[in-house]
Formats: C-alpha cells, sequence, structure tokens
C-alpha cells in the first residue's frame, strides 16, 4: 500500500511541475527612459537661421552628432515601461546649413507654423512672495559659534 501511495504522490508532483500557474502578484519593474525629453514647447521655439549655441540652448545636448555629417543632429527619446514592457521611440533631427545655421528640422515632433513667427513668445513668469519682514520686527538672532569656529577663530582662520 505505501509503494502505491509513493507512486501516486511522485505522478502527482510530476504533473504539477508541467502545469502552468498564472502569476497574481508580479514583481515592480521601474520605467526606463533615455535620451533627450523633447516637448512642443521646445521645438517651437527653433526658427531658421539660428546658430547651432542657440539650437543647443533651447534643445539640449544631441544625443547622436555624427562625423561624417556634422551639418545634422539627431535627438532620439526612449521610453520602456515596466509594467507591460512596451516601448516609446521618438526621433527628431535638426540640419544646419554650410554656415551653421539653422536650416530644417524633421522627426516626431512638430515644428512651429510659419504664420506665428513674428508673434512674440509667451512670457510665462510668477512673483514668489518668500516673506517679508514687518517695520518693527527685531532682526534674528546672531548665531553663536560652535566649539571648533571658536577654536579656528583663535588659531586665526
Amino acid at each position: 500500500m505505501s509503494s502505491r501511495t509513493l507512486v501516486a504522490a511522485l505522478l502527482v508532483a510530476t504533473l504539477s511541475a508541467c502545469s502552468y500557474v498564472p502569476r497574481l502578484v508580479t514583481e515592480y519593474r521601474i520605467d526606463v527612459q533615455q535620451g533627450n525629453v523633447l516637448t512642443q514647447e521646445m521645438v517651437a521655439q527653433l526658427r531658421p537661421g539660428q546658430t547651432r549655441e542657440q539650437v543647443r540652448f533651447i534643445l539640449g545636448t544631441p544625443m547622436l552628432v555624427d562625423m561624417f555629417h556634422a551639418d545634422r543632429w539627431d535627438y532620439v527619446y526612449r521610453l520602456q515601461k515596466g509594467a507591460d514592457s512596451t516601448v516609446e521611440t521618438r526621433r527628431f533631427s535638426v540640419f544646419f546649413d554650410a554656415e551653421g545655421r539653422l536650416a530644417r528640422v524633421s522627426g516626431d515632433v512638430a515644428a512651429a507654423q510659419g504664420g506665428d513667427s513674428g508673434a512674440e513668445p509667451e512670457v510665462r513668469s510668477r512673483v514668489i512672495d518668500l516673506g517679508s519682514l514687518p517695520e518693527g520686527a527685531a532682526p534674528p538672532p546672531v548665531e553663536e559659534r560652535g566649539f571648533f569656529g571658536k577654536v579656528l577663530e583663535t588659531v586665526g582662520l
């Protein structure tokens, strides 16, 4: 009887090893972001005739500068979601003329419309009140020097 029980237990263990059990709880995977994040606002600031330094200031350092095509900068962005492993990829290229001025752009992010090139860019600013002292307020107390501060003062440093 015990040999039958042992054989049955081994058979059940063997068959259960081949079964599929769906994972109800999965491990956490982070989102992996690589490259330059370009927004529509950044691309809208580009104008034909801008210098390389101006373009670098607006868009940041390019991901790829080809030594054989020095007049082209490539900005590549890749985001791999950790939860479902979907990958989002964006490519944006900036082309310069022989004088080093911006000639054209191409890629996944759209450039600004030509009709509003003379319009002033919107200035977004806000005033932050860091607090002000009332008229009759006493100044904050002077901080007393610690042990090492007194030693350094004695030495003359």
